[in-house]
């Protein structure tokens, strides 16, 4: 599978567009991070972790992507597309982590036009299936996936954390 670390530019209208983030961003993706786990249950917000993380997936695109919706002048929301190999589906798939549109922005389609991006690159790039957490307690984002194709899985979450 040719996992080419750039992925073409999509236009969404004469004021944004989605494309690969850049290590130039992190600062403004750590701080859409930070507000999503302020939001979250399970997860505390902590700068250090959130860049050592991202910086991670940035410099080293065979573990994943992100993509950013981006004016000429500020990001406006990304998502974390991570690969790893699945023996059910016997190929790659992706899991998708920290869909996040600025507060100020949403409501405009640019988390939709975000995924759909995510959907439509991982058919390029013939991966078999994408999955995502989302909060149980939060039935706007479950409605948002919904709407996008997702449905639930019979499969339950659990999670060992190995570090503080």
């Amino acid at each position: 599978m040719e996992l080419s670390h750039t992925a073409p530019i999509r236009p969404l209208n004469q004021r944004a567009r989605i494309e690969p983030a850049t290590l130039d961003d992190l600062p403004r993706l750590v701080d859409l991070t930070m507000a999503l786990f302020e939001m979250e249950e399970d997860f505390s917000p902590d700068r250090r972790k959130q860049e050592r993380g991202l910086r991670s997936i940035l410099e080293q695109p065979s573990r994943g992507r992100i993509f950013v919706v981006r004016t000429d002048y500020e990001i406006l929301g990304m998502v974390n597309v991570l690969f790893t190999i699945s023996t059910a589906m016997g190929g790659f798939v992706i899991l998708l982590e920290d869909v996040i549109i600025h507060p100020e922005f949403r409501g405009q389609g640019y988390g939709t036009q975000l995924v759909e991006y995510v959907v439509d690159f991982a058919k390029r790039k013939d991966f078999k299936r994408i999955t995502l957490l989302t909060d149980k307690i939060s039935e706007e984002s479950q409605r948002f996936f919904e709407k996008l194709h997702f449905r639930h899985s019979s499969m339950i979450p659990m999670r060992l954390t190995l570090e503080d």
